[in-house]
C-alpha cells in the first residue's frame, strides 16, 4: 500500500527533557523569545509563538539533574524553528548573540538560511527561514537541490536593523 502523509501535516511542537526547568525557561523564553503559556507545577513548562497552545514543551519528569546526551548516541539532532522572513530571522539571531549565546554553525542550504546553537542542556537548536519556493535551486529535471555552504551571517544580520 502506497501512503503519503497529508500535505497539510507539519511538526506541531517539540517536547524536551531538561535537567533544570528554570535554566531551560531562561533560554527558550528570555533568549529565543517564546511566550510562557502554562506550567505544571515546577516540573514542566509549555511555551509558544503567536498565541498557539505550545510549540515547545520542557519537562524534568525523567531528567532532573541529568547530563546532556552523550556524543555518539542516538536522539534528537536539533529542533528547528522557522521564521517567516529574513528580517525576523536576523532579529532573532541578534537577540541570541546579544544574550551571549554562541552559535555552533551558520549555513546556506539553498532552500533556506540557518544558524545553529545549543540550548542550556546541550540540545541542538536551528533557527532558519525558507527562501521563496521559486528561488529554490533545482536540477534541470526540476528536483530540489540541497547543499551546505557558508552563510553570509553579517549580511543577514544587516536585515535586523
Amino acid at each position: 500500500m502506497d501512503f503519503t502523509i497529508d500535505e497539510g501535516a507539519h511538526v506541531g511542537h517539540v517536547h524536551l527533557k531538561v535537567s533544570d526547568l528554570d535554566r531551560a525557561l531562561t533560554f527558550y523564553r528570555d533568549v529565543l523569545g517564546f511566550e510562557l503559556k502554562t506550567m505544571i507545577g515546577d516540573q514542566a513548562a509549555f511555551l509558544s509563538a503567536g498565541g498557539y497552545h505550545h510549540h515547545v514543551g520542557l519537562n524534568t519528569w525523567q531528567s532532573a539533574g541529568g547530563g546532556p546526551p552523550a556524543p555518539g548516541t542516538t536522539g534528537l539532532f536539533h529542533a528547528a524553528f522557522l521564521y517567516p522572513t529574513r528580517a525576523a530571522l536576523a532579529r532573532a539571531i541578534r537577540r541570541v548573540l546579544d544574550s551571549g549565546t554562541k552559535l555552533t554553525g551558520a549555513s546556506d542550504h539553498g532552500v533556506s538560511e540557518a544558524v545553529y546553537l545549543d540550548d542550556s542542556d546541550g540540545n541542538g537548536v536551528e533557527l532558519y527561514r525558507d527562501r521563496p519556493r521559486e528561488e529554490w535551486p533545482r536540477t534541470p529535471e526540476g528536483e530540489i537541490v540541497l547543499y551546505t555552504e557558508p552563510l553570509d551571517l553579517l549580511g543577514l544580520l544587516r536585515e535586523a536593523d
